[in-house]
């Protein structure tokens, strides 16, 4: 299943999607959006495009998938799409050969699509695998150079997305509108989204963009919602960013929004419908992926600190919030998909399998919030303070209270989930497992080790957060703050962090090593950039767990 890179780029044209041809047609279809496949397995792959038709009557298509090594073995069919699923189309081609790579095309009233490239997952012994792992691409806020670079990748197997693939916020003045590209890159449409409509034009926008449309179309991906597919740090219940006075009923959002998410994205749908898209992966007989729901299954309710503390708790305060986020019936997972992860990491492992792979939404490991001031000069705190404006020194404020109070950075992420967090640990070590989480939502690059306790304890697995593909973080608040190595310093789990480096992970994975190099763009303000490793860590599997993580 390896990836050519001359061939896949002559047919995506250099890179990009290859303009449709027009057909003479009476009314005349176009594909605005390109093509993409997902969810590859041994035998079957999720082939996907979207038909932009003048009028609301349905439209029939055709599509064809070619073995690149044409040696016979091709498939095609038909069907028909209409406004009941937005003209999208998702076909489920089955019946294909391990670990064979493909090209594919769509055909709807004579016009054809852009060509796509895609390949089956192998069967079997192979020498390693190698995934590009991205997350966070807030549209208005900087041009997708990410994808660009992923598109144009010697050699890429899968490209794992970890949630944020779209953003539902709104117009003037909302996250990211403040980004000198934002006036050409304006989201659409202009307000919040909260209905089909809304969820389903703003999956097109996203899918206009080049650079996007030549990463789907260069291979297969695999994909999760994190929370800005609905709204801002949702759960089972609701969001942060969802007041149902204004907005209607949570549970009517949540399903427009994940319907649109259904047409628009590449991946095979649970039977029977619902939100437990976790599901998992071999890549040959050297890596298994899980791909995780910690969203909308079974989340509870986050515990914000900023929120659920008086502004200045006492000791008996914290110690009242810090048991209540201990208990033990705190969820990120549901029991069933606790119990599906335990018996697939056991099974990778009795296979021989010398990687298992979490494909997961939030940063896993622990994060203490780091006092700044202890990793600054009091006269360069100073500078730094008195030039932040008013809503950053606000942030700056609370960053140091918390940092004070022994708090953790984020309570949207497994740290808000502690108890739930050590069982899945213990479910790795029961299995033997050699862990390797992949993270997004952080919007920063992170090369953690995973504990079993804060102190002593045994290192269970390693951790490599992805940047966001553009979107903004901690560190364009505090820009003259050194956030990453602070980190690093402050927490024993955190090897490595960059809190302004935008980007993606390649992840490759061999029987002896997983080397993760960490991708950074020199810009997404212009369409010009460079690419560089930033960073590269490799560990190592074996019997009592993986190994600590070496700097390469």
């Amino acid at each position: 299943m390896r990836l050519d890179r001359r061939r896949a780029l002559a047919l995506l044209g250099l890179g990009a999607a290859a303009p449709a041809t027009r057909a003479l047609a009476r009314d005349p279809v176009t594909f605005e959006h390109g093509v993409a496949s997902g969810d590859p397995l041994q035998d079957r792959i999720i082939l996907w495009t979207r038909i932009t038709a003048r009028g609301s009557d349905p439209v029939a298509y055709s599509w064809r998938l070619d073995p690149l090594d044409r040696k016979g073995g091709g498939k095609h069919g038909s069907g028909v799409t209409g406004a009941d699923r937005d003209f999208t189309v998702k076909v489920d081609v089955v019946n294909l050969d391990p670990g064979r790579a493909y090209s594919f095309q769509f055909e709807a009233g004579g016009v054809k699509s852009p060509v796509g490239r895609t390949a089956t997952l192998p069967d079997g012994p192979v020498k390693d695998a190698v995934l590009a792992v991205c997350t966070c691409a807030l549209y208005p806020n900087g041009y997708f150079n990410a994808y660009g670079a992923i598109a144009r990748l010697a050699r890429v197997d899968a490209v794992v997305c970890l949630g944020d693939y779209i953003y539902e916020y709104g117009g003037p003045g909302s996250y990211g509108m403040d980004s000198p590209v934002a006036d050409e890159r304006p989201h659409q449409p202009g307000h919040e989204c909260v209905t089909l409509g809304d969820y389903r034009r703003r999956h097109a926008q996203y899918k206009t963009d080049p650079q996007l449309q030549a990463a789907h179309a260069r291979a297969p991906w695999i994909v999760v919602w994190d929370d800005h597919e609905t709204a801002n740090d949702s759960w089972t219940g609701g969001a942060e960013n969802h007041q149902p006075a204004t907005e209607g009923d949570w549970n009517v959002r949540k399903a427009a929004a994940i319907k649109a998410y259904y047409e628009w994205m590449p991946i095979r749908e649970p039977s029977g419908g619902g939100f437990a898209i976790n599901r998992s992966f071999d890549f040959g007989d050297v890596a298994s992926l899980f791909m995780l729901e910690t969203r909308l299954t079974a989340r509870d309710h986050q515990l914000y600190p900023e929120v659920e503390l008086p502004r200045t708790p006492t000791p008996l305060d914290v110690a009242a919030w810090r048991q209540r986020l201990d208990n033990p019936a705190r969820k990120m997972m549901s029991a069933s998909q606790e119990a599906w992860l335990a018996t697939g990491l056991s099974a990778s492992v009795k296979a021989g399998t010398p990687w298992q792979v979490l494909g997961n939404e939030v940063v896993m490991a622990r994060l203490n919030t780091p006092p700044l001031r202890r990793y600054m000069t009091a006269e360069a705190y100073a500078a730094m303070k008195a030039e932040l404006p008013k809503p950053s020194q606000a942030k700056l404020a609370r960053l140091e209270a918390n940092a004070t109070l022994g708090l953790p950075w984020g309570a949207d992420m497994w740290d808000g989930y502690p108890a739930d967090r050590q069982r899945l640990y213990a479910l790795v070590e029961k299995a033997k497992a050699n862990l390797v989480v992949i993270s997004g939502d952080s919007h920063a690059f992170w090369a953690n080790e995973l504990w079993t306790a804060e102190t002593g304890g045994k290192r269970v697995g390693v951790e490599f957060g992805t940047a966001g593909v553009t979107s903004p973080g901690p560190g364009e608040v505090f820009p003259q703050a050194p956030l990453g190595e602070a980190f690093a310093r402050y927490n024993r789990e955190v090897v490595f962090n960059n809190q302004t480096a935008k980007g993606f992970l390649l992840l490759t994975l061999t029987h002896t090593q997983a080397t993760c190099e960490l991708i950074a763009v020199s810009s997404i303000k212009d369409k010009a950039y460079t690419t560089r490793a930033i960073a590269t860590y490799r560990a190592t599997p074996g019997p009592n767990g993986v190994s600590a993580l070496k700097a390469v």
